[in-house]
């Protein structure tokens, strides 16, 4: 078996830099639980696709050894810095590069320091992969790419990884609807910026927890449009990707707002 584990987890550092917040508190807590998750299914390599990894040109894909630095966040910045240090799977990484250019999608490695690497990625890695146990597959969200390009990269990787013989955990780190408070707000008080944003994540989260495939496939245009998905939901197209589009049921570890977007951290049953 190659992909050991899947999530979905929001890539705000919200929960990260202030979870004493109870709303983002709660969403720290479900990371934690995703993380032991985790490490519970040993994979060797974690394959990340942040939505905030933003590309245009090519498929990106780090293949630097290792990266380590601090980062700001570009909207979050009040709530101060944010540490990383990720260990690369250059290999698989670099067979991902070849095999997703072999299918078609222009595709690159990026080596070089101080490349600014992306929130979305170092939450993610902080709360599923604290002590750097495990290595990385890092890879971009090219905004020209749509739902089915975005699923065969998922899929590529996972043939590349099972062709290494690599078990992989699959992160899709990606918010839910996208509606953010633009004013000051009391924190304690977050919540989702509309009830029919709320709803429709509900429901979305419901599909995914009975292991609806057939629904979620007929359901996601319109959610994505409707509720402003972050990046169209092509976090979650990658996982589906990767998955050969199948898990059995998923639990959902938590559910809840940040500064009004939607965010969930999502653990697929294979």
């Amino acid at each position: 078996m190659t992909v050991v584990a899947a999530f979905m987890v929001p890539g705000s550092p919200l929960p990260y830099v202030r979870r004493d917040n109870p709303p983002w508190g709660a969403l720290a807590d479900a990371m934690e639980k995703a993380g032991k998750a985790l490490n519970t299914a040993q994979p060797d390599t974690l394959v990340v696709y942040s939505t905030q990894w933003i590309a245009v040109l090519d498929q990106l894909w780090q293949t630097r050894p290792h990266l380590v630095d601090v980062h700001v966040d570009e909207n979050w910045h009040e709530y101060g810095e944010l540490p990383f240090d990720i260990t690369i799977d250059t290999e698989l990484a670099a067979a991902a590069v070849s095999a997703t250019n072999a299918a078609g999608i222009k595709s690159k490695g990026v080596d070089y320091d101080k490349f600014p690497v992306d929130t979305g990625t170092i939450v993610a890695s902080a709360f599923l992969n604290p002590d750097n146990k495990h290595s990385l597959v890092i890879t971009s969200n090219n905004v020209y790419h749509d739902w089915e390009m975005t699923r065969t990269l998922g899929r590529v990787v996972a043939e590349q990884a099972q062709s290494l013989g690599r078990k992989i955990a699959v992160i899709g780190v990606g918010g839910l609807s996208g509606s953010y408070f633009r004013h000051n707000i009391d924190i304690g008080q977050d919540r989702i910026a509309s009830d029919s944003e709320d709803a429709w994540n509900r429901r979305v989260l419901g599909l995914m927890e009975q292991g609806d495939v057939a629904g979620l496939q007929e359901q996601c245009p319109a959610y994505a449009a409707e509720a402003k998905v972050d990046m169209g939901f092509k976090h979650f197209a990658f996982l589906m990707g990767a998955l050969g589009d199948h898990f059995s049921s998923a639990t959902v570890h938590g559910y809840g707002p940040l500064h009004g977007a939607g965010g969930a951290v999502v653990e697929y049953h294979l």
